[in-house]
């Protein structure tokens, strides 16, 4: 994984510092909330309903073992005692106290870590893929043009006061895990037809108030060029995105209101004036980033091993766990293991500082020291040997670590909502739990298959709800918490908004309208093998909406 030279390690400790003396000079009642709270952004903290909310970058969703640690410790010493994995590949710590925050700021420094640009009008974390370099369908691993994107983004000049926050993704995979469609830029690392790496760059996806899926406006960009096309499609959002109203700010506007052909020609035109050069990756720095992710000492003798499928064959809790949680990996006798933070009575995504140790001594015994985190909000060891699998899966069982649902209606998607969120309509953990208590059986969700439920507290959309295959919004009706339901999204290589069903529903019949919908689709499915989405394409809006609305259409 990268790690920072002396220059980075200057930059965060230096960004340190000023936070330290501008917290003190704000709590001293010397700098104005406003001047402060632009500030606090640019350093990862908001102000939530009942305290602070520091988030935390993750580049790319990738973790040390010693950088978990690190959190864990800040969740034991500055919070309570735990900490809740993001959409964003980040961790968010919701208690922490103002004037302890440069104090957590400074630990995360000594680990190679900051909250840098996790908030405000800027590119935010970049994200990727997080089966990177280890995917069987994957051309090349992303993360080192993840990391040259990151260095070129962090502290720009230029885009450091964006109309609106920016968000970038990259995938290299036949199969899109990082919903790159529904960024304002999905960068696709493919080949073209002579065999060169290069890209496919799609622009002015974003969820929200205002949902859209990206569009590809250029079929392939040479490798050297990614930094200057990048720059060209900024400057271009920079100078004509909206400012005057933030509902309208971001670049999925401005390339709905351009269309995406004209605003394809006015990246071209910026680019076409760009100093090339300047920007230009070489092959010494396409090979030096790369040394920072070389391939790990895999062990050819694993393959050899049987004890894998002995324990899969003998122990029927395990092979649940094997079905759902465990991957193949592009290496022979290694495994991809999905650690499951949705499990029965905890909000999902959240990680007490035990089960973060947990992991993290895991990753050091038995996947080189590294764990990635999903922007499903789960977390992977992606480099287990088979004959180990049995081991970790017992140690993650042990901590609730081990909920074999990955992909299931219970590996939901949730945003914290009105229990933490100062921007919520309604409440989103607890409505999260009645579901969860409604499908308490495993064997019932193994039955019923893939889906990817997917819940918001407000059109913000934090808990990508529009591209869910079951989306629910909350929202406020006089002072009440009202749900509404979207079926049919996708943010994969298929990816589309969901459609509305029809008027929501009030806080206490939206878990059984949930169950209906599973209900119709079990009926309606041709067999096992046709998944939630493919019937729902299949038979359209109409069965379900008849069942959601029975009573009101009797």
């Amino acid at each position: 994984m990268y790690r920072y030279d002396r220059y980075d390690q200057e930059l965060v400790d230096q960004r340190v510092a000023q936070f330290r003396d501008q917290t003190q000079r704000f709590l001293a009642g010397e700098l104005p909330d406003e001047e402060f709270r632009a500030l606090r952004l640019r350093n990862g903290l908001y102000i939530q309903r009942f305290a602070p909310m520091l988030r935390i970058s993750i580049p790319y969703g990738l973790l040390s073992a010693k950088q978990l640690r690190m959190l864990a410790h800040i969740a034991r010493t500055y919070d309570k005692d735990y900490g809740h994995f993001t959409t964003r590949q980040n961790i968010q710590f919701n208690w922490p106290q103002l004037e302890r925050v440069p104090d957590i700021l400074a630990d995360l420094a000594s680990v190679e870590m900051h909250a840098i640009q996790t908030s405000g009008n800027c590119i935010r974390n970049i994200t990727a893929d997080h089966l990177a370099g280890v995917a069987r369908d994957e051309l090349i691993d992303p993360r080192p043009y993840c990391e040259i994107t990151r260095q070129w983004a962090t502290f720009h000049p230029e885009f450091n006061w964006l109309p609106r926050k920016f968000k970038i993704a990259f995938s290299s995979s036949t199969t899109d895990r990082a919903a790159t469609r529904v960024h304002d830029i999905g960068v696709h690392i493919v080949r073209n037809a002579d065999g060169e790496l290069g890209y496919s760059i799609y622009v002015g996806g974003g969820l929200g108030r205002m949902p859209m899926i990206g569009h590809r406006i250029r079929e392939f960009l040479p490798e050297a060029d990614l930094l200057s096309y990048l720059e060209a499609v900024l400057r271009v959002y920079n100078r004509l995105g909206r400012r005057d109203n933030i509902h309208r700010a971001r670049i999925k506007v401005l390339v709905k209101e351009q269309t995406p052909a004209r605003f394809a020609q006015l990246v071209e035109a910026e680019w076409a004036q760009l100093d090339h050069a300047a920007f230009r990756l070489t092959a010494d720095d396409l090979a030096r980033m790369r040394a920072h992710f070389t391939e790990h000492p895999y062990e050819p003798s694993a393959a050899a091993d049987a004890s894998f499928d002995r324990a899969v064959a003998s122990d029927s809790a395990f092979a649940s766990f094997v079905k759902r949680n465990v991957r193949e990996h592009r290496a022979a006798g290694y495994k991809v293991v999905f650690v499951s933070l949705k499990p029965q009575g905890v909000a999902p995504g959240d990680m007490t500082s035990a089960q973060m140790d947990l992991v993290a001594d895991l990753a050091e015994r038995y996947s080189f020291g590294e764990v990635r985190a999903t922007h499903d909000q789960n977390l992977v060891l992606a480099d287990v040997r088979q004959q180990d699998v049995h081991a970790v899966w017992e140690a993650l069982r042990g901590a609730g670590l081990a909920t074999p649902n990955i992909g299931l209606l219970t590996d939901m998607i949730c945003c914290p909502g009105l229990d933490f969120c100062s921007l919520a309509n309604a409440g989103s953990i607890g409505v999260a739990a009645d579901i969860n208590d409604l499908f308490d059986s495993l064997d019932h969700l193994h039955d019923i298959g893939e889906i990817k439920l997917k819940m918001s507290g407000c059109m913000n959309g934090c808990g990508h709800h529009t591209v869910g295959h079951i989306g629910i919004l909350g929202v406020d009706k006089k002072g009440e918490e009202w749900y509404q339901v979207t079926l049919g999204g996708s943010a994969e290589d298929d990816a589309s908004l969901g459609d509305r069903t029809g008027p929501s529903f009030s806080r206490d019949e939206i878990a059984g309208a949930v169950r209906s919908i599973v209900d119709v689709y079990l009926e309606q499915r041709h067999d096992e093998e046709e998944t939630f989405l493919q019937c729902y394409r299949r038979v359209g809006m109409a069965p379900f909406k008849e069942r959601l609305y029975a009573e009101e259409t009797a």
